[in-house]
């Protein structure tokens, strides 16, 4: 079993609609969609959902009213400024603390100095996570809620279980879109992985941010290729990176041209592959065969 990542330094790149061609064009594959905080491949593949699940991302502290004796320990030693001496009475005091679940971090230390154990930490529904079938075979995505953390232990679970599912189907790829930058979510879907696809873009921060996304890369040991989307908008930046790539030994595998096609074919509801085979389609056709080949398939 082969698992291929593809991330992007910046949001923009393109990096999802390429990943989209990928699935069509792998056949019998795997896919997960591990950009938890805006996920869109579901966008282009219409995945029909068979499976849906709460992620419980952490815990959060809430005070228990009736047993509060509105000491103030808790507001005290909150180094998050979440205590607040505005809550409801409780016949024994006009007023209580409460918890601000907003800014609560679910650190856990205000449960454990409270002497009247007053607070109750609780599991907190951070998100939910799916497995669905789509056109290109099982994919499993998921959704954090807005303002909500730990989206790397969900990319985690999102990878855990596609592995789960490319086993019991006996899938020889495992296909992940991966979230932009160089934060938690991406090294959690870069660990352990065989091959990772880096697209960028010719401008001066998409050059930029893809130069941090390979010292991420060297620093995990992944065979790492690079792909050029939109390469002819700034051919001068698109020959510097080109360079750079050179210097430190990274495949160019893909050199895609600036094409309407991608917006038109997103409007269809289609991937470029699906949608028409000259132009960029073309490119990332080939840009695919030479990832084939990188894969050993």
């Amino acid at each position: 079993m082969k698992e291929m990542v593809v991330i992007s330094g910046k949001g923009g790149t393109g990096k999802t609609s390429l990943m989209g061609c990928f699935a069509v064009l792998a056949e019998n594959c795997v896919l997960a969609d591990c950009d938890v905080d805006a996920p869109d491949l579901h966008l282009l593949l219409s995945p029909s959902m068979e499976k849906c699940r709460q992620f419980i991302g952490g815990k959060i502290a809430r005070i228990k009213t009736g047993h509060c004796i509105a000491c103030g320990k808790c507001q005290e030693i909150c180094r998050f400024d979440a205590v607040f001496f505005d809550g409801p009475g409780n016949g024994l005091f006009p007023k209580t603390f409460r918890i601000d679940p907003i800014s609560c971090e679910g650190c856990g230390v205000c449960e454990k100095f409270c002497a009247e154990n007053a607070i109750l930490f609780e599991d907190t529904v951070s998100g939910e996570w799916y497995i669905s079938d789509t056109r290109c075979g099982p994919m499993v995505h998921a959704m954090l809620h807005p303002g909500e953390g730990n989206s790397g232990k969900l990319v985690t679970l999102v990878r855990k279980e596609a592995k789960k599912i490319a086993e019991q189907n006996r899938t020889e790829l495992i296909l992940v879109d991966g979230s932009p930058g160089i934060g938690c979510p991406v090294m959690a879907s870069l660990t352990g992985a065989d091959l990772i696809l880096v697209v960028t873009e010719p401008t001066l921060s998409g050059k930029s941010d893809m130069e941090r996304v390979f010292e991420l890369c060297q620093h995990f040991g992944i065979p790492t290729m690079v792909c050029i989307n939109k390469y002819d908008i700034n051919t001068q930046v698109a020959q510097e990176i080109e360079t750079f790539c050179s210097s430190k030994n990274i495949p160019v595998v893909g050199r895609i041209r600036y094409d309407r096609s991608f917006n038109q074919a997103q409007s269809a509801g289609k991937s470029l592959v699906e949608y028409g085979k000259n132009g960029a389609a073309r490119e990332v056709k080939t840009m695919w065969q030479r990832i084939c080949n990188e894969l050993g398939k």
